[in-house]
């Protein structure tokens, strides 16, 4: 079962509603009205429909979101203010709220707060003169003052005004009159000053820019526009350029400038690639707010795309591209390895040098910056530097302002909006990385264009009244004022004997007929200005009504309303309300009358119904109206559908009963998954019920029961399952998404009596988890306003319960819901009840009596809360007297929580009580507490103070106590000073810091530990109470014996290479004495298997020691101890490194290549190595450039065959057609040896054969002269073709 409450209001001309809740207690964020009565409130979630503007209903969908929303509720709105609007006076209509359906709780939209602030203001306006009656001209209307227009549109500079006579319009044009009738082009519209420029026809509107100023007149006056400013938007094309490649070296700065073309307005600047895709910008790459793109160190992957800065113009809706950036990146790691991207510390990875930062924008240190009051604050800092900086953002001598300051662009940019003086100061900005860090300050200045203290307004006198005009303003520099009357200088007009200027005030005393006119105040300082108009209006008028007469109007019980009673007349009536003919005057209390003649009733109750009589009354006479006031009964549904599961072909029945007001037309609908339900054959409709015959699987979905009359409307939601024949009936529950409950509504109290009241609920949805408990929370005003208690806790499965109440608490009771996932919202605050009072039944707890001084005793207690008060005026009967001499009692009554006894003897105990009383009598009889009365400082130290030496880091104390009575207060310890005077080893600087050692309680020795051997100390005693410290005993001295040291400092453990471990170390912080050597215990390991343990011993000045490794594999612990004559201290313990096997693979391998490399057998090996391979090269070089025979016949066992070309005298010839020498090989980047096209080879000399020894160490091979090249490709070895390998196959 789902739950939806819903109210509204509706009506005609003759019939109107009232407005359901008060959107002034939606703005504070309580209503004293219970959720189901009708509830302007709703007007907040964005889920709401409301009627058209004629009054007919909109189709209200439930829990579905629908696309036009937003629009049929703007629209809706919009008609609503119209309406109020042709009511003059009158603000928004009592009647004309329409009906308002509640479906979600979400933040409001925009243009209901500025509806609401209008709605508010319209309460407190001027009261304005009606149209049938004479009045100089009013502008109602008028362009911005900084208009520009869209040169490809015919230009329309608006200007409106009323009064009556209808005012004539005319224009001036950069201060001169601009006559329309010359320029076939410029046309005014029918009774209106709206001028309209035409270039249909041709033109350039280019030639009409300028400024504008539109003058309103008839018989009684002149009115003026601002002066508008006419531009015509531009946007000039990029300047064609050729950019050459940018050139940066890794790591460095770059600043791509854009430097935009200046169009009109300013244009959009974002950075694309020429292929179109966006610049990805993070904290290393980013754009200013100037354009720029800007790198706090380029990377090899930034020259991956190209740079284009693109603007993007308003009015034209083009976006111009300029010529890309092509970088080139120069590194000294040419690879872009992907995998280094992730790496923790990808500048060390690629070889890039860490920089401190240093500031990219702006330059230096400081700068200064000035914006103008109500305009947003930009502070941007740019900064270079590897790591990228981290930008910090501070205001010197206060906080950054929290609620107004955002930062952007990766926090390069702080945003204060809304500036105002107090924004003014130093701010600055902090650029850090692990290197350092810089800062740049800048100086803001907030100046100020004029803006409105005391704005004039329309004055309405009756002849020989007496008023004035005011136009204050304020700004900085301070704006200077100019008073205007009709258009023009108030200096060149005709004087006046019934006007006194006086600064920014224009007096009238005494005015008449004569005296009506259009003043303009004109205030302006070099940021800006502002021009109002003010007519003085001289009129003689017995009071009006303006609206009709004998209106009805139906409102919900427990609702806000606001009964409207427009009126006019000159002198200014005063308008007074009556009830029934009543003679009081209503305001106050329930009731209150705005300056415009409405009167709000702020709870409406049963006994409010009835007829109220407005009446206006001025010099002239009186008018009066009436308002018929009906209140009716809310719609509630008290017995909602509930979800059900259901077979397919049987029959489902959905309840839904309601409860009226009987005057009130009932209609109950259906909707199906929020649609209107169509009733067909198969269903039945009834008051109360809807019933589904035949079950078929399209009667799945969600039902809604809404039950309205003309006023208000309840909605009840539940959800139909259908199962197939097969299907086993399941709890669909289960298959659902569980939520929190929604909260309960419709709170009720009933059965009121003296010290309990029924309150009643209905749950909300349960959203799929049933509902476990309620929590019934109360608030009280007089004590704790707006802080709500838990009052009781029920069981889920009931929805009504008696609540026991303290007498004289003025409650108001919520509910909450609580299921298995959470706590629901809390339900909307019941009305209130007070409970009738009684004598307290209990004290304050917590009595205590304490000295805060030596002459004093305060005595404090927890005051009662509300539910313990019982009673108005709750106060405290305070009692006392001196615990040993039984003297009488001391009185006084107290209202608040804490009473001092003053010119008390010290520390002297005290019995004390504390009683509760109100105005209908005392609490029962307070317990007695004993409480003490201030201490002071003790007057004796403890004597015969002995110190006996435990060890080199401990002293044994003895003392005798003092007696009680010098303690003045409460012995809380005896406390030891102390201090280390010196050390007896020399030229070893200590610290002279007072320590100290407390013994609580009233005892005589006590141990001192921690102390530094071989140190000559201090000591003094002390008693302490709770005032502080007592007179010091006698100083004593000691010494304490040679200890054992503490470990060595910066133990290090090197090896560099595989054969040696150096060992170094700094002698101890804290030798606790005369050092005479260090003893360096280590053992070899493998593994878990342990060598032997040696031990070395070393003089006290040597600190350093060369271990020589048994093996390359073992590892070695160290444990290195310093000593004195008592022993040796602690140990510093160190390993030596891991052998290669032991490291990753990566580090393993370079260690290995790096151990290995300066090893003086490996530089050996290959030595040797080189010097034969270049002896087997010089031996080939000889044989082959002397064209000799290579004898190898009489080595062979098997004879040559007959296909051997060279067997005459068994030899072949080797010799070499082109005499080439051999060229050397060359690496290629990825350290791969390849073969230059030229080289020559054994290989290119060969048949295909691979060339092999003997069983006797002989050379079997044939070598033939080469003659093609690509003849023989196909047979070649697939040996290395480089001489080098060739060598070693030989080898």
């Amino acid at each position: 079962m789902r739950r939806l409450a819903a109210r509204g209001a509706a009506g005609d001309a003759r019939e109107v509603a009232a407005p359901g809740a008060d959107i002034w207690d939606c703005a504070r964020g309580w209503s004293p009205s219970s959720s189901r009565l009708t509830d302007l409130c709703a007007l907040w979630q964005p889920g709401v429909f409301l009627p058209s503007a004629d009054g007919s209903r909109a189709s209200a969908g439930v829990g579905k979101s629908r696309p036009n929303e937003a629009e049929k509720l703007s629209t809706v709105w919009k008609a609503h203010i119209e309406r109020h609007k042709a009511s003059g006076a009158r603000g928004l209509g009592s009647g004309e709220q329409g009906l308002v359906l509640r479906m979600a709780r979400q933040q409001a939209p925009p243009w209901v707060h500025i509806a609401l602030i209008l709605f508010l203001l319209s309460l407190g306006g001027a009261i304005e003169i009606p149209m049938d009656l004479t009045q100089p001209p009013t502008i109602t209307k008028q362009s911005v003052k900084d208009h520009i227009v869209d040169p490809r549109d015919n230009i329309l500079i608006e200007c409106e005004a009323k009064g009556n006579p209808a005012p004539s319009f005319h224009w001036t044009r950069n201060s001169r009159f601009f006559n329309i009738a010359k320029d076939p082009r410029v046309s005014m519209r029918r009774r209106s000053g709206t001028l309209v420029i035409d270039f249909r026809s041709g033109g350039r509107p280019e030639e009409y820019e300028g400024e504008y100023q539109c003058f309103a007149r008839n018989k009684f006056g002149t009115a003026l526009s601002n002066r508008i400013r006419l531009q015509v938007s531009k946007s000039p094309l990029w300047p064609k350029e050729n950019l050459d490649p940018v050139v940066v070296q890794e790591g460095a700065p770059l600043t791509l400038q854009c430097n935009p073309p200046p169009g009109l307005p300013s244009p959009v600047i974002f950075w694309m690639s020429s292929s179109m895709e966006p610049i990805t910008q993070d904290k290393r790459v980013s754009q200013g707010h100037n354009g720029d793109l800007y790198f706090s160190n380029v990377m090899l992957q930034d020259m991956q795309t190209d740079y284009s800065c693109n603007a993007r113009f308003h009015f034209t809706h083009t976006i111009q591209q300029k010529n890309p950036f092509t970088l080139k990146v120069l590194t000294n790691n040419p690879y872009n390895d992907s995998s280094l991207r992730n790496h923790p510390d990808i500048y060390s990875a690629r070889g890039v040098a860490e920089r401190t930062p240093s500031f990219m924008y702006p330059q230096g240190t400081s700068s200064s910056q000035m914006v103008l009051r109500g305009m947003d604050l930009l502070l941007e800092c740019i900064a270079s530097g590897v790591p990228t900086p981290d930008i910090a953002w501070y205001k010197k001598g206060g906080d950054l302002p929290s609620n107004k300051a955002k930062f952007e662009n990766f926090n390069k940019a702080l945003r204060i909006t809304n500036v105002s003086e107090e924004d003014s100061g130093e701010y600055f900005c902090l650029a850090s990385n692990k290197m350092g860090s810089i800062r740049h300050t800048i100086s803001v200045r907030v100046k100020a264009a004029p803006y409105w203290l005391d704005e004039p307004k329309n004055l309405i006198l009756a002849p020989g009244e007496d008023g004035r005009l005011v136009c204050r303003a304020n700004g900085n520099p301070k704006p200077t004022v100019q008073w205007m009357v009709n258009g023009e200088p108030l200096q060149s007009a005709p004087p006046n004997p019934n006007r006194e200027v006086a600064g920014d005030t224009i007096i009238f005393r005494d005015t008449q007929i004569s005296s009506r006119a259009v003043y303009q105040c004109n205030t302006s300082n070099e940021h800006g200005y502002l021009l109002a108009n003010a007519f003085v209006s001289v009129l003689d008028v017995p009071p009006r009504m303006l609206s009709a007469r004998n209106q009805l109007i139906r409102v919900i019980l427990y609702n806000r309303t606001r009964l409207d009673c427009p009126f006019f007349g000159s002198p200014i009536p005063t308008l007074r309300w009556f009830k029934n003919g009543q003679g009081s005057n209503l305001d106050g209390g329930n009731y209150h009358v705005y300056e415009n003649g409405s009167l709000e009733i702020k709870m409406i109750r049963k006994e409010d119904q009835g007829i109220y009589t407005c009446v206006a009354t001025n010099i002239l006479g009186k008018a009066e109206n009436q308002v018929r006031l009906e209140v009716k009964d809310p719609t509630r549904i008290y017995r909602m559908p509930e979800d059900q599961v259901a077979k397919r072909g049987t029959t489902v029945q959905l309840e839904c009963r309601v409860k009226h007001d009987p005057s009130l037309k009932l209609t109950v609908s259906w909707l199906k998954d929020d649609e209107p339900l169509y009733i067909g054959n198969r269903m039945k409709k009834e008051d109360d019920s809807l019933t589904i015959f035949g079950v078929a699987e399209r009667d799945q979905g969600s039902y809604t029961c809404m039950a309205s009359t003309e006023l208000d409307q309840d909605l009840a939601k539940a959800y139909l399952t259908v199962l197939a024949d097969q299907a086993t009936p399941t709890n669909r529950l289960a298959a659902l998404p569980k939520g929190r409950p929604d909260r309960p509504r419709d709170l009720e109290l009933t059965d009121l009596a003296e010290r309990s009241v029924r309150l009643t609920w209905i749950p909300g949805d349960d959203n799929n988890s049933p509902i476990t408990d309620y929590v019934v929370q109360f608030e009280e005003d007089q004590f704790q306003p707006g802080v709500w208690h838990d009052h009781s806790r029920f069981p889920g499965s009931v929805n009504s319960a008696v609540l026991h109440l303290s007498p004289y608490v003025n409650y108001q009771f919520r509910v909450i819901a609580v299921n298995e996932v959470g706590s629901s919202h809390p339900s909307l605050p019941s009305e209130r009840y007070r409970t009738s009072g009684a004598p307290p039944e209990s004290n304050p707890s917590d009595v205590k009596g304490e000295g805060t001084r030596k002459n004093n005793m305060e005595i404090t207690w927890t005051p009662m809360n509300a539910t313990s008060a019982f009673g108005p005026n709750l106060r405290y009967i305070v009692k006392w007297r001196r615990r040993e001499t039984r003297e009488t009692w001391n009185n006084v009554t107290v209202w608040g929580s804490r009473y001092v006894v003053g010119q008390t003897p010290v520390y002297v105990p005290y019995e004390i009580r504390v009683q509760a009383e109100n105005d209908f009598g005392k609490g029962p009889e307070p317990d007695t507490i004993i409480g003490y009365s201030g201490e002071d400082y003790p007057r004796a130290a403890p004597t015969e103070v002995k110190i006996r030496v435990l060890n080199s880091t401990a002293i044994s104390l003895q003392w005798n106590r003092v007696y009680s009575d010098t303690v003045q207060g409460q012995l809380r310890e005896y406390r030891a000073y102390y201090w280390r005077e010196s050390s007896l080893l020399k030229n070893l600087w200590v610290s002279q810091k007072r320590q100290q050692a407390s013994f609580p309680g009233d005892r005589p020795r006590g141990v001192v530990a921690r102390l530094f051997p071989y140190s000559n100390y201090k000591l003094e005693m002390v008693v302490v109470n709770g005032r502080g410290d007592g007179p010091r005993s006698e100083t004593k001295e000691f010494t304490t014996p040679e200890g054992v040291p503490s470990a060595p400092r910066r133990f290090r453990v090197r090896q560099p290479n595989l054969e040696t471990i150096n060992l170094e170390w700094d002698h101890p912080e804290h030798p606790n004495g005369i050092l005479i050597g260090y003893i360096l215990r280590y053992v070899p390991f493998n593994g878990t298997k342990l060598g032997k343990q040696m031990v070395e011993n070393f003089s006290p000045n040597q600190t350093k020691f060369s271990v020589q490794r048994a093996d390359p594999v073992s590892r070695y612990r160290f444990s290195l101890s310093a000593r004195t004559q008592v022993g040796s201290g602690e140990a510093a313990t160190e390993e030596s490194p891991a052998p290669p096997n032991e490291a990753t693979p990566t580090a393993a391998y370079t260690n290995n290549q790096a151990d290995i490399a300066t090893q003086g057998w490996f530089i050996g090996l290959m030595c040797a190595i080189a010097l034969l391979v270049l002896i087997l090269l010089i031996v080939c070089f000889i044989k082959r450039s002397r064209g000799g025979k290579y004898p190898v016949r009489e080595k062979k066992d098997v004879p040559l065959g007959p296909e051997d070309p060279k067997e005459e005298d068994g030899s072949f010839d080797y010799s070499d057609e082109d005499n080439k020498p051999l060229q050397g090989s060359q690496t290629s980047l990825d350290g791969t040896i390849k073969q230059q096209e030229s080289d020559d080879s054994l290989v290119d000399y060969g048949e295909g054969g691979e060339g092999q020894f003997n069983e006797d160490g002989s050379f079997i091979g044939q070598y033939t002269v080469k003659k093609d090249k690509e003849e023989t490709e196909g047979n070649e070895s697939s040996e290395a073709t480089s001489p080098v390998n060739a060598i070693y196959s030989l080898a």
